[in-house]
């Protein structure tokens, strides 16, 4: 049993346990109450330390009982919470809800449908288990008052999440995030939550329709000879992104099998992030077994596309600033005009793209709740592996479209002879070589992020990697009319670039490094390459010391 001396807690737990509807999640709370484990109390202590935060990511945590974890009273308390907000702010049209094939993602989608119901605004459900990008759709092809996702992206299998979009189709900012904040910490209990009927299921049509406005985005009669090895890594993209291709009138791409079906677990990968080492290794090696042209992948919500390209008889992964690059390019040169934006730790060269194209520029804060806000977005990319291609449907990342586009692209390049790496090339040839990389420090105590951070600032560098620090930016200042936030830029001489922040989602101090070096012409390129390399490499040294992690 839990010892007497923690009887705050136990009271906290129980009274949890009076208002939980889940027969799951109130056993084992009442197997951890139970428990003579030493460990059980810094357990408790966790679960019961606060709440999960609803913020501009909406929530996410671990699955499990307790206020800072996720689970079904947190959900319908966030599902109250905003549909007060709605009701308070006189919001028009119905609220519209996906969910991933993640655990308990179908259960949260209900309960916030009843939660809605309950509160008298129309809840329109999704017919099934399907990608973030559809929803997003949906929002705004449904005249949606809001649209609530749940999904927890790429984290571990023990996460989920719940993300929230308004009627513009976006996801949410300040003040809503925290307005909404605000009207769920004011809830009552779940018990006393009024919660109707499950809404109405959603036709596939709307699925039908997106398929249709993706695929739309090609033109048509175009080059379509291209071998494709494809993974949705367990996720729900699989079958969306075959259809695409099969309608777009590409051959079938050559899916990973043991990655093929939706699988919550995640089994084949250590962490289902296409970003992270050996989540791509099954696709390419079966790429280089198959003789493909390119390797593509989502995410397990498929908002976010990788690619990989062959290099001789390797594989290399190509980064989301080069998916960027590529596709910025092949979107100016179907015409497509308007505003090209980039998250701030995104590289450089997508305004220099722009610039030669006579098209606007814009640099955001991270994130595509601030990049699908760009004034006349055409493009938007963070080199996260997100791409908006297509602003006027899905108002965020679409891992789908951005697929379909990249296959547009290297299909037509090979019916020229050429392959992805030849634009690479072509386009570090004409605007120099942004080579780009990144340094993660994990920090499990807050206190350590925020003491290096302030370590930055209080002990301003001078040089790095041996460039000399031509400005430094406190991005809490809010530089360039961008909201305040909290990072620190350096410029350096020779144009290169480093941003240091705190990660949102994960205990960690993210560094995002930019090495630009000029090309005078192809036969240039390897040394560049190489050049860059080093300074990359030496960046890491010194931003690391810098830092005193």
């Amino acid at each position: 049993m839990v010892p007497t001396d923690q009887s705050a807690l136990v009271v906290q737990a129980r009274e949890w346990l009076a208002d939980d509807p889940d027969a799951q999640t109130r056993a084992e709370l009442e197997s951890l109450l139970s428990s003579s484990d030493p460990s059980v109390v810094a357990e408790l202590a966790d679960r019961f330390s606060g709440t999960l935060q609803f913020g501009t990511a909406g929530l996410r945590g671990a699955l499990g009982a307790g206020p800072n974890r996720m689970n079904r009273v947190v959900v319908i308390k966030a599902a109250a919470g905003l549909a007060r907000y709605l009701l308070a702010t006189g919001a028009q049209g119905p609220v519209v809800i996906g969910y991933d094939a993640r655990h308990n993602s179908d259960v949260f989608a209900q309960d916030t449908a009843q939660v809605m119901t309950g509160a008298g605004l129309q809840a329109l459900v999704m017919p099934r288990s399907l990608p973030t990008p559809v929803l997003a759709y949906a929002v705004k092809a449904l005249d949606a008052s809001a649209g609530v996702m749940v999904t927890a992206s790429h984290n571990p299998p023990q996460d989920n999440g719940y993300k929230v979009y308004l009627g513009d189709g976006s996801q949410i900012v300040p003040p809503a995030d925290i307005e909404i904040a605000k009207r769920i910490a004011a809830g009552d209990k779940v018990s006393s939550v009024p919660q109707g009927p499950a809404g109405q299921t959603i036709s596939e049509d709307l699925v039908d329709s997106y398929l249709d406005t993706v695929v739309g985005l090609l033109d048509e009669g175009g080059p379509r000879d291209l071998r494709t090895v494809y993974t949705p890594l367990h996720g729900v993209g699989g079958d969306l992104v075959q259809l695409a291709m099969k309608f777009a009138g590409f051959p079938g791409p050559i899916v990973v099998k043991e990655q093929e079906r939706p699988d919550p677990d995640f089994p084949t990968v250590a962490f289902p992030n296409p970003e992270e080492p050996g989540a791509m290794d099954r696709a390419m090696a079966l790429a280089g077994k198959k003789g493909a042209d390119l390797v593509i992948a989502n995410d397990p919500d498929a908002d976010r596309c990788a690619a990989a390209i062959p290099v001789g008889k390797k594989w290399r992964m190509l980064t989301g600033d080069e998916v960027g690059a590529l596709l910025a390019t092949h979107l100016i040169r179907k015409g497509v005009t308007g505003t090209y934006a980039a998250s701030i730790v995104s590289s450089s060269l997508l305004g220099k793209i722009a610039a030669a194209a006579g098209q606007a520029y814009a640099e955001t804060l991270t994130g595509f709740k601030w990049i699908s806000r760009a004034p006349g977005l055409a493009f938007g990319y963070e080199e996260a592996l997100g791409y908006c291609v297509d602003p006027a449907h899905v108002r965020d990342k679409d891992g789908i479209s951005a697929l379909l586009l990249l296959c547009e692209l290297a299909a037509s390049l090979k019916a020229e002879g050429r392959g992805l790496a030849d634009l690479l090339d072509e386009i570090a040839v004409e605007h120099g070589l942004h080579a780009t990389s990144q340094l993660s420090v994990r920090l499990e105590d807050p206190a350590q992020i925020a003491a290096a951070m302030q370590r930055l600032r209080e002990r301003p560098v001078t040089a790095l990697a041996g460039a000399a620090v031509q400005q430094l930016d406190d991005l809490t200042t809010g530089i360039g009319g961008l909201p305040p936030t909290d990072g620190i830029r350096y410029q350096l001489a020779g144009g290169s670039r480093v941003i240091v922040r705190p990660s949102g989602t994960e205990p960690k101090i993210k560094c995002y490094l930019e090495v630009v070096q000029p090309v005078a012409d192809a036969s240039a390129l390897a040394d560049a390459r190489a050049d860059a390399e080093i300074a990359l490499g030496a960046l890491k040294v010194d931003i690391r010391a810098a830092l005193g992690v």
